[in-house]
């Protein structure tokens, strides 16, 4: 760039009386990183999150001896999917200056996987495929028993990572009891080993819950517990699996594939059992809790009762009876009286159609003086009904009379 005129032309000519801008000094400095070559350059990847709807990705490159490091950007067409914080990589950079913050950066063209870096990226897609298979899904893992009969203990040979689950174990629950196998936590042999014992332990019906202990390590002594036969055979375990394989840094594949990953083996101690003075301590917060919520009930329940006994009808029960007795003496007597009047109506009717009857009753007729004549089976209605000589009966008001007819005369002789 041109600087102007009344300013010194080269760095070492500026003075405390003449000096140049920041922004022609940020300037200059761009000018200079800018005629820089490509290079390649190796570190360990920081502070690394994938943003899969970005064009471009940030992450920062730290040196492997030093505690030196520098931002860096890609294209994310230019970043490998298995890259992750750790990976040891080699880049091919451009480094570049922004003017305005002053910051250097690295333009990274592209990404190579080196060393350790390599081997976590093998044991990412390992994962990967794992997880697409659903075997470290939730819906899966296996809930831990609140308090075990006994714990399966897969360690190494008197590693601290043993006395650190059995002591806190203990520490919290003296009684609990432990299966033990010791077996190798690195190298080659390990994996074997660790399955062997996990599938004997599995097959114990009084161990309730497994417990893979190392106490972390570097990526290369973690190594076995990413084996992909041993994490097969921590997912068809029926029984609980807790690994405690690593510190909060670490994490082997097992750690996915396991029920629950505890941190370190203190955790997982903490976690298989409960601690008997805070369930004491609970049992009797609940102990008290219960009494106060019966005291609660059964004083809710007396104060109840004692509004119910001030009804009048719970107060002087016999009120409720008295009332009724008067409405059934007043039913009472006005039933009386309607079946008196009743009676006394249909008397009264009755002797109406008596004396009705009796005065269309021909017995009224005879009374009167008149005489029924009969013959067996008719009534002699007319002088043509007998002839002289026959013997007819006369029908009287009170008895009967035998005649005999010496005469008979119709009505117009």
């Amino acid at each position: 760039m041109t600087i102007p005129p009344d300013l010194p032309q080269l760095a070492a000519e500026t003075t405390a009386d003449r000096p140049w801008p920041l922004s022609l000094l940020s300037k200059k400095i761009s000018e200079y990183v800018n005629r820089m070559s490509p290079l390649w350059v190796e570190g360990e990847v920081l502070q690394y999150t994938p943003r899969a709807s970005s064009r471009v990705q940030f992450f920062t490159l730290r040196d492997l001896d030093e505690q030196v490091s520098i931002n860096c950007k890609a294209w994310t067409n230019v970043v490998p999917q298995e890259l992750a914080e750790g990976s040891r990589v080699v880049l091919r950079v451009k480094p570049d200056y922004w003017t305005g913050n002053g910051s250097l950066s690295l333009q990274v063209a592209e990404v190579r996987f080196a060393g350790v870096g390599d081997l976590l990226a093998r044991l990412e897609l390992l994962r990967k495929k794992l997880a697409d298979e659903g075997l470290f899904s939730p819906s899966r893992k296996l809930p831990l028993p609140f308090l075990p009969r006994r714990i399966g203990l897969i360690c190494g040979s008197n590693a601290k990572a043993k006395d650190d689950v059995i002591v806190n174990a203990r520490a919290r629950w003296p009684e609990v009891d432990f299966e033990i196998r010791e077996v190798k936590v690195q190298g080659p042999l390990s994996p074997g080993q660790v399955m062997d014992a996990l599938a004997e332990l599995d097959a114990m019906a009084e161990v309730d819950v497994i417990v893979i202990a190392r106490g972390g390590g570097s990526v290369e002594d973690l190594l076995p517990f990413s084996d992909e036969a041993l994490v097969r055979a921590v997912v068809a375990a029926t029984t609980p699996v807790v690994t405690a394989i690593g510190h909060e840094g670490d994490r082997p594949i097992v750690d996915d594939a396991a029920d629950y990953r505890a941190s370190t083996p203190t955790d997982a101690a903490k976690r298989i059992v409960p601690d008997v003075s805070e369930e004491k301590r609970i049992l009797q917060e609940g102990l008290k809790r219960g009494r106060l919520a019966v005291d609660r009930r059964l004083t809710l329940a007396q104060s109840d009762l004692d509004t119910i006994r001030t009804r009048p009808v719970i107060a002087n029960p016999d009120t409720l009876v008295t009332a009724r007795e008067d409405d059934l003496g007043r039913m009472a007597a006005r039933l009386s009286e309607l079946v008196e009047r009743g009676v006394v109506d249909a008397e009264n009717a009755l002797d109406a159609l008596r004396r009705q009857l009796r005065s269309l009753s021909p017995q009224s007729i005879l009374d009167r003086g008149y005489a029924v004549l009969r013959t067996p089976g008719t009534v002699v209605r007319s002088p043509d009904d007998v002839t002289v000589g026959d013997s007819i009966e006369a029908l009287l008001a009170s008895g009967r009379l035998e005649l005999h007819v010496i005469a008979a005369r119709s009505g117009d002789e």
